[in-house]
């Protein structure tokens, strides 16, 4: 199965119905030499007209049904063609997957060919089997389109989640660890010193008002589907970032190289794989101090995080975390490393190129 639906509009019965009687009636005209021929044929233009009617419901049996009639009027009336069952195959290809419709293949080249041949006329027949091919192919063809646009759709929206998920991790995960942290300060200082656990209870405000409007800047590039339009943090944000984060605890130095103003997704990017890669630092690795390095030239962006911890930052390089960082980085064709340092600590270090935008 291709997971693809097709579906006939509903008024393509009665184009059906009524083309098929329009398209075969003709069949009446023509002489044959067998008795009650017109009656039989008026029965037949009949049946098929009510198959066709059914044929969005019940396919296989209308398409049977339409390439019997289609051979029992080529024996009533030898000089008559296969009238419509040309495009009822080709209908029944687009309508079911390609294993299931490949059956329909030789019994319609025996109904439609065989009266033909019966008779000889390799000339007809020839013509009738290339015909049956070629409406068969076109039917599944266009049903490979279809399915291959659905499948590009569904795609898009599994990536779209991604997306998504990976913005709200970033935001929330960062916001929360800094909340707690600065709540177990008040706690361990609330009685010993109310003045300090006043300050860190308001820096837990701060981080909480701040997560609220990163949170909502996204959540209106989501619904308005103007995600360039919308500020998203930069290269400029990260000592904000660092500065935060040594309200919590964890003294971090930033330092850059280089200049220029790299693709504002490049910038994103870098940013938040600095934000998440401190998040680690702050919640697993008990980590008193980390540095951070920008370097920027005329092809990347190299980012690199390093902390004093012992922990290991908390992952072996397969948590979410860390998943979510190579899948930034891979979306613009950068890697991401991670992993303890030979001299204790963690370092990520990722490669952004930058690439110009036709």
């Amino acid at each position: 199965m291709d997971g693809y639906s097709a579906r006939l509009p509903a008024r393509w019965r009665v184009a059906l119905a009524v083309g098929s009687v329009v398209v075969t009636a003709p069949a009446l005209t023509f002489g044959s030499g067998i008795p009650y021929a017109s009656v039989l044929a008026v029965g037949s233009i009949l049946v098929q007209a009510v198959a066709l009617w059914w044929l969005p419901d019940r396919p296989s049996a209308a398409t049977a049904v339409v390439l019997l009639v289609s051979a029992g009027l080529q024996v009533l009336y030898p000089t008559f063609g296969p009238g419509i069952a040309f495009v009822v195959l080709c209908t029944y290809a687009w309508l079911r997957p390609t294993p299931e419709s490949l059956w329909i293949v030789a019994p319609a080249v025996a109904a439609i060919c065989g009266p033909a041949l019966a008779r000889e006329r390799w000339g007809f027949a020839a013509a009738w089997f290339g015909a049956v091919l070629l409406a068969w192919s076109w039917g599944a063809l266009a049903r490979a389109r279809g399915a291959r646009r659905v499948a590009e759709q569904r795609q898009a929206v599994l990536e779209e989640r991604a997306r998504i998920a990976r913005e709200l991790h970033d935001v929330l995960a960062h916001t929360v660890s800094v909340m707690v942290v600065q709540a177990a300060a008040a706690d361990d200082v609330f009685e010993a010193n109310p003045q300090q656990a006043r300050e860190a209870l308001r820096r837990t405000e701060q981080a909480g008002r701040e997560a609220l409007a990163e949170l909502r800047i996204f959540l209106r590039s989501v619904r308005s589907d103007e995600d360039g339009d919308s500020p998203q943090p930069t290269l400029d944000d990260v000592d904000r970032l660092a500065a935060t984060l040594g309200e919590s605890g964890l003294r971090v130095d930033v330092r850059r190289e280089g200049g220029g103003e790299p693709p504002r997704a490049v910038q994103l990017t870098a940013y938040r794989i600095v934000q998440e890669a401190l998040t680690n630092t702050l919640r697993h690795s008990g980590a008193a101090a980390a540095d951070v390095l920008l370097r920027i030239d005329e092809s990347e962006v190299y980012v690199r995080v390093r902390d004093d911890g012992t922990a290991g930052g908390g992952t072996d390089g397969a948590g979410h975390g860390l998943l979510g960082m190579r899948e930034r980085a891979g979306l613009l064709g950068g890697t991401v490393a991670a992993g303890p340092r030979p001299e204790g600590g963690f370092e990520v270090a990722a490669r952004l190129p930058i690439r110009e935008r036709s």
